[in-house]
């Protein structure tokens, strides 16, 4: 089996001489063990680093037959650096994982033992959490619950390390979407797929690419490309409020009628803001129930994915009746 790993890098000169030494030093064991062919080969996508990351990376695949470079033209996102190396590198599997070394690299022999055992898809999922901070624990799990709220399916405790077989890719390759979340596009491939466990470590140099800002436009990301709740929501909301409206016009108009405690100018200025903004909110409603609907027709996503196809036999096929050309247009018409 040809192994590729995709090392996607933003300003990663101070990790990428360590990266290269481990990722190198982790390809030749497994070909050694045969598990992997001697071609398998490491390739980092520089996402526009703005120091001597992809200097770095230029230098390194001149002398080390195992390392190929990537550059974007400009940064992309980590999202979009991931995907452009899935899409351009040729391998039978392809494993996906961050520079920093806090993904434990060992497991990916595990993940390769896993693919020859039949899965096109292998999750790297986090044991435990204890290595990061409190109030990104508790983020973090705040997240994975409110896209679970939201029927956004995703693997708990899962970034972007994985591998993926190359039939995965070339499905993946069939989602036309610019706005890309991969955590929620992957499992909507389907295939054979599990998960394999590991502890993340600190980060071995260098600051996360992730602050709080990049955490919350992820996850506003993956709500608003995998969910059309809010909309249904709005809807939902929007009948209430209409419906409450109403309630409180015949309220109005009861106190106007029947009793003389309605303030001369009450009933006929309630009465139409009741009545224009019962309106206003359920027609939004409406409005987001079709909008939902744009919205997953415009992603283009494939309807379906196959995973396989039985062969018919030559006994099989000779009970089938072929049909004469004239035959078939005679049908037709």
């Amino acid at each position: 089996m040809k192994l590729a790993i995709v090392i996607p890098c933003f300003n990663e000169e101070e990790v990428f001489s360590e990266s290269v030494k481990q990722f190198t030093a982790l390809v030749q064991r497994m070909v050694d063990l045969g598990k992997v062919s001697d071609d398998s080969h490491i390739t980092f996508v520089d996402d526009g680093s703005r120091d001597s990351t992809w200097a770095l990376i230029d230098a390194e695949s001149r002398i080390n037959r195992r390392v190929r470079g990537i550059k974007l033209t400009r940064n992309r996102g980590h999202q979009n650096a991931v995907l452009a190396g899935l899409l351009s590198v040729d391998g039978d599997a392809i494993v996906t994982i961050d520079a920093d070394l806090q993904d434990d690299i060992s497991a990916i022999e595990r993940m390769v033992d896993e693919h020859a055992a039949g899965c096109d898809i292998v999750y790297g999922v986090r044991s435990d959490r204890t290595s990061d901070t409190l109030f990104k624990r508790q983020t973090a799990t705040s997240f994975y619950r409110l896209l679970a709220l939201m029927g956004i399916e995703t693997i708990h405790n899962h970034a972007d390390f994985r591998l993926m077989s190359r039939r995965a890719v070339e499905c993946l390759r069939e989602f036309p979407e610019s706005n890309v979340y991969l955590r929620g596009l992957i499992p909507l491939i389907g295939f054979r797929s599990t998960s394999v466990m590991y502890e993340r470590k600190e980060r071995f140099a260098g600051e996360s690419k992730y602050p709080i800002g990049k955490m919350l436009a992820l996850a506003f990301e993956a709500i608003t490309s995998f969910s059309t709740a809010p909309l249904k929501a709005i809807s939902v909301i929007g009948t209430a409020i209409f419906l409450l409206a109403m309630v409180m016009l015949g309220w109005a108009l009861w106190v106007a009628i029947l009793t003389d405690r309605a303030v001369p100018g009450w009933t006929s200025t309630l009465i139409p803001v009741l009545f224009l903004g019962g309106m206003q909110i359920l027609i939004l409603g409406i409005i987001g129930s079709y909008l939902g609907k744009v919205y997953g027709e415009v992603k283009r996503r494939p309807r379906f994915q196959i995973e396989k196809t039985s062969r018919e036999t030559d006994s099989a096929r000779s009970t089938v009746p072929t049909l004469t050309t004239s035959e078939i247009e005679a049908f037709n018409d």
